[in-house]
């Protein structure tokens, strides 16, 4: 009887290995809930910090007009000609651009800045989790995770190759699945995303 005890402790302990195995497997499922929970708090938008409108741009300079003309074609803004005196020296055509209706209903207002804000155009959602690394240091509770993304909910509005044109920025976000790499750290909430950065070439360990 003895013998046979020992015996099954023994297959037991086995078997309590190799589970263990598999409780120490990365779950990838996990990785891609906590990227989504970050992204779905943060809008992408056409500036990376917000504008202030009315605002007032040289007609001979197309980096500042482009966009702002794209988003008047959009219906988002409102244009209008003026002139504007210069000291000594004349003056120069100018258009001074505000919010139209359509756009004050779409507009983000920054609550910390009167009169600022930005246009956002959808949410960042995970494709797939590529590859991950555990810190060195942080006894796996540390993780490098790269994967692939794509914007969802793309307004009409921002779908226009004149937008696109405009605003280069856009036009890289909504052109396919993007890369990007997170550091999640695990806490008592489960994985916290700490930082997100463009993904390098040197794509770390893989998860497979």
């Amino acid at each position: 009887m003895r013998i046979r005890m020992m015996a099954g402790f023994a297959v037991c302990g086995a078997m309590v290995m190799a589970a263990g195995c598999k409780t120490n497997a990365v779950d990838k499922g996990a990785f891609k809930s906590a990227i989504n929970d970050y992204y779905s708090a943060r809008q992408d938008c056409l500036w990376s910090s917000p504008m202030k409108f009315p605002a007032q741009a040289d007609t001979s300079n197309e980096d500042q007009t482009k966009g702002f003309d794209a988003l008047t074609d959009a219906g988002m803004l409102t244009r209008a000609a003026a002139e504007k005196k210069r000291f000594l020296i004349g003056s120069k055509e100018v258009n001074n651009y505000d919010l139209s209706d359509k756009g004050r209903a779409t507009w983000t207002a920054d609550p910390s800045q009167p009169g600022y804000g930005n246009f956002c155009f959808g949410h960042r959602e995970v494709m797939s989790i590529d590859t991950f690394t555990p810190s060195a240091d942080a006894n796996a509770t540390q993780y490098s995770v790269t994967y692939h993304y794509a914007v969802n909910g793309l307004p009409a509005w921002a779908s226009t190759a004149e937008m696109k044109t405009g605003f280069p920025k856009l036009a890289t976000d909504t052109s396919g699945q993007q890369t990007a790499t997170a550091t999640l750290v695990k806490s008592d909430k489960g994985w916290q995303v700490t930082s997100v950065q463009p993904a390098g070439t040197d794509s770390g360990t893989s998860g497979q």
